[in-house]
């Protein structure tokens, strides 16, 4: 999963076009390298689900 898509899915979530994204255990690394980077970052969740693989939400109000 490259930076564009990655940044192109997160834009996505943050605007209302996905409610969320599946991410699957092989991508996430690069995956969260693109997210950990944004300024908005607490409001991204993260749900680990069966072997390793996440769903992202966006959350209006920040995660502590």
């Amino acid at each position: 999963m490259n930076q564009e898509l990655v940044n192109e899915v997160l834009e996505k979530l943050k605007n209302g076009e996905l409610s969320e994204h599946y991410v699957k255990k092989e991508d996430f690394l690069s995956f969260r390298e693109v997210l950990v980077k944004r300024p908005d970052f607490k409001h991204f969740r993260g749900i680990a689900g069966h072997g390793g693989n996440i769903v992202y939400q966006y959350l209006q109000e920040p995660r502590s």
